[in-house]
């Protein structure tokens, strides 16, 4: 696909059309739909399947019709449970919301562990004919000294870390927020973007098999002479094996974001707990973990000399709720669907040109929306707001029924409800950024 070659033989096992740093949702994803249009990719993953990744474990509905629409099986029987909806908890009160009745969704959502939910991607990626290096950890990219592209990466690959250089025309970072393939190709995180952390942890519980994913909207912080509102929200998801995962998700927002310990918080949280729950240090099955959730564009441009983002390295994450999974793979579906057609181009202008275009489709299918998020951040950060919010809107089932949809990014583009119309209304007008 380049004009440019390298100057040292190219191995074929070691060159492809495309390159995919990362086997997370993001990158099997793009792998899965190049491979399935008869490009040759590489799949690099630096850790082996499975793995555990820091995740709340529940997926919407969006992430749901991304998974069918790559052939996975999610039935019960394949180990999917599924959930009718959201229950939402503040300001005293507690509302029930099954996911919204649309034409372009499936009204459920499911619950699956990261510690296998990734590899069966990465599997799929595999059948549809992508080629996957396991424990092979990326670290310099490869740039032509003649036209700045990446034209390749540099890993060290198995238990040996054997020295290797992969060769591409172009190159996909699907390597998480630390994306350090991003980072050599100079592009850094937006510091005007809201960023958040997630800490998370699994306890044996009886609340194991509840078929709403819950959703605390007021996380206190009780263990100082004065009880303080933080600016975030807590989870609890019953993973129908015995256990909950319990977690929560902060924001950077506000001035508690850095001097606060989160795990400490989590654990007190947990505390407060109704004691049947079981949600006590002597139930947990597992360590507190942590991520970051790199949101709204917060790295940019997602395409430059050879090289695109998606999912987390290009901070996919929905800034309304911390949602990344199904951006994750929705935008290595967009990315697969350029670099296809790219590669279908005569001329490496022609090529460039459709490549360019990368950008401006996430910023024509996000940007709006998550312009609308950053606004939605900056007043939930301020406690007075957020209190309000829990006390007042929650009491309105109908006001409530609209905000799940404007949370979760549900709606049908064409012939929705008035609901639809007003949210996607919103992020039209809204600034593209």
């Amino acid at each position: 696909m380049s004009d440019t070659a390298s100057a040292e033989p190219v191995t074929s096992e070691r060159s492809a059309d495309v390159i995919v740093v990362g086997a997370g949702p993001a990158g099997s994803t793009t792998a899965y739909y190049l491979a399935k249009a008869g490009l040759d990719v590489l799949l690099l993953e630096k850790t082996a399947f499975p793995r555990e990744k820091v995740c709340g474990d529940g997926l919407t509905p969006r992430a749901t019709k991304q998974l069918v629409s790559m052939g996975i099986d999610i039935s019960e029987e394949a180990g999917w449970l599924r959930n009718k909806g959201l229950r939402i908890i503040g300001g005293g009160v507690r509302l029930q919301l099954d996911w919204p009745d649309l034409a372009s969704y499936p009204d459920y959502g499911l619950v699956r562990k990261r510690d296998d939910f990734d590899e069966q991607l990465a599997r799929q990626a595999v059948k549809a004919g992508a080629r996957l290096y396991e424990r092979c950890n990326v670290g310099a990219p490869v740039i032509d000294d003649r036209t700045g592209r990446i034209t390749g990466v540099e890993a060290k690959l198995g238990e040996e870390k054997t020295p290797v250089t992969f060769h591409a025309p172009l190159v996909v970072a699907a390597d998480g927020n630390s994306t350090r393939l991003s980072l050599a190709m100079g592009l850094h995180r937006r510091e005007d973007r809201p960023m958040g952390v997630a800490v998370r942890t699994y306890f044996t519980s009886p609340r194991h098999d509840d078929d709403y994913l819950e959703s605390w909207l007021e996380l206190w912080d009780r263990r100082g002479p004065q009880d303080r509102l933080l600016p975030g929200y807590g989870w609890i998801f019953g993973m129908g094996d015995g256990t909950s995962n319990v977690g929560l998700g902060v924001l950077n927002t506000s001035d508690s974001f850095k001097e606060l310990d989160w795990r400490e918080v989590l654990k007190a949280w947990c505390a407060s707990m109704p004691e049947d729950w079981g949600y006590t240090p002597e139930n947990m099955t597992g360590p507190i973990r942590g991520a970051a959730l790199p949101m709204a564009f917060n790295r940019q441009p997602h395409y430059t000399r050879g090289l695109l983002l998606v999912g987390d390295a290009g901070g996919l994450v929905n800034p309304f709720n911390g949602e990344g999974i199904a951006y994750a793979m929705e935008s290595g579906q967009l990315a697969a669907d350029v670099i296809v057609q790219a590669h279908a181009r005569a001329s490496y202008a022609q090529r460039e040109l459709a490549l360019q275009r990368y950008p401006k489709v996430l910023k024509d299918t996000y940007g709006g929306y998550y312009t609308l998020g950053r606004a939605f951040v900056k007043l939930i950060g301020n406690p007075k707001v957020m209190r309000m919010a829990t006390e007042r809107g929650l009491t309105h089932p109908l006001l409530m029924k609209f905000t799940l949809k404007m949370l979760a990014n549900l709606t049908d583009p064409t012939g929705g409800d008035a609901m639809d119309r007003i949210i996607n209304g919103l992020s039209k007008v809204a600034p593209r950024s």
